[in-house]
């Protein structure tokens, strides 16, 4: 079994709270991460809403579950029944020790919302992302994580069942997932606007433009993204314009977030088919992007950075002392880094620099700008520190 970088933060949460959420989309691996966690516990049980059975024990929840207190149970599509939220908080309230149970969720606004109002205090969420470059041994020659995703089926299979499996997988997720969260909108409407949203990957979101091509308003359009980013396919990344004295661009960028997900949808079956597809940048910028999403420590943001006369950063991230990293993000083994680049870094003052490429050696450009091979994506956040 792959080892998920992960499991030691929810192990962790496990020994100090009494109930840990482990969020994250359909087939991410939440079940086999939970199971495998539930092995060095004593005792364990494991529920699936999904299963008739299961959701039978649950009839009267407050009384079944009372019997296995000295057990981690682990409670599998929580969001299917939103009502065992009170349950558990009073279950918690009258035995409050760590390790009670482990909730794991595909992200619905459900969830969220009414974990937040009975839980509050009581809980602590992690995100599962598809496979991250530390967890399968990448290496810059194996484009396979870029091309595949990092879903652990589609990784893990052959290039025409791993493309078989995504189509598969946006087909259940439309057709079924998402009636299932209370979500009415048409799967066709909804698989068209995903191939806009394909083909808009890594640029600069246009709502109006995306309303007009649709036929439907741009309230309409806000609500298909809020749809798509609470379920985890899509990723806003909002620009940053805080103490900034430059007319800034205000609209966010837009992602497919599995880079796997995001070439089915635009018909890409190989490495050699990107490489000559006009995405093959934005695919790149946003497959470098979810890795670091997946590493970032707490308390960080991501923003991206761009002003109306052009200078633009590809990411900035803010650590918890407000301290700025600025990261381009290049496929080329000799990067270069715009004028703009360095505009940014003297207007935002007392920043770092790095560029992610697919080399293989780490240097240094200019003074606290340097380049970083994407294999070491996991050494950007102590070189942020030393540099």
């Amino acid at each position: 079994m792959i080892k998920r970088i992960i499991t030691n933060q929810v192990v962790t949460s496990l020994q100090n709270f009494p109930v840990v959420g482990l969020l994250g989309p359909r087939q991410v691996g939440k079940t086999t991460l939970a199971k495998s966690i539930a092995k060095d516990f004593q005792k364990s049980l494991y529920l699936d809403l999904e299963s008739p059975s299961d959701r039978e024990k649950l009839s009267d929840p407050e009384f079944y579950l009372q019997q296995h207190e000295d057990s981690l149970v682990i409670i599998d599509e929580i969001q299917r029944e939103p009502e065992l939220f009170l349950v558990l908080r009073s279950l918690v309230d009258k035995n409050r020790i760590s390790g009670r149970f482990l909730l794991l969720g595909s992200a619905s606004p459900d969830l969220i919302r009414h974990s937040s109002e009975s839980l509050a205090g009581r809980i602590v969420y992690h995100e599962l992302h598809p496979f991250l470059m530390q967890e399968v041994d990448f290496s810059s020659d194996d484009k396979k994580l870029w091309v595949q995703g990092g879903f652990p089926e589609s990784f893990l299979s052959e290039k025409d069942k791993s493309f078989q499996w995504r189509q598969a997988y946006l087909r259940t997720f439309l057709e079924r997932d998402l009636p299932q969260l209370d979500i009415k909108t048409p799967s066709r409407q909804l698989y068209r606007f995903l191939v806009m949203i394909a083909h808009s990957h890594g640029q600069i979101l246009n709502m109006s433009k995306l309303a007009s091509a649709l036929d439907v308003s741009v309230p309409t359009v806000k609500r298909y993204l809020d749809i798509l980013e609470e379920t985890y396919i899509i990723r806003r990344i909002h620009p940053y314009f805080y103490n900034v004295k430059k007319r800034m661009i205000k609209s966010p960028k837009v992602y497919i977030r599995d880079s796997g997900l995001l070439h089915y949808l635009l018909n890409i079956h190989n490495f050699e088919s990107l490489y000559s597809h006009p995405v093959f940048g934005n695919s790149w910028e946003g497959f470098v992007l979810e890795q670091i999403m997946g590493m970032l420590p707490v308390n960080y943001e991501i923003y991206y950075y761009r002003t109306v006369a052009g200078a633009e950063v590809d990411v900035l991230i803010v650590d918890a002392d407000q301290n700025i990293s600025l990261v381009e993000i290049k496929h080329s083994l000799s990067p270069k880094l715009s004028k703009g680049f360095f505009t940014t870094m003297q207007d935002l003052g007392n920043t770092k620099g790095f560029v992610i490429y697919p080399g293989s050696e780490k240097y240094y450009i200019k003074d606290n700008v340097q380049a970083l091979p994407v294999e070491n994506l996991h050494q950007l956040f102590v070189a942020s520190k030393k540099i």
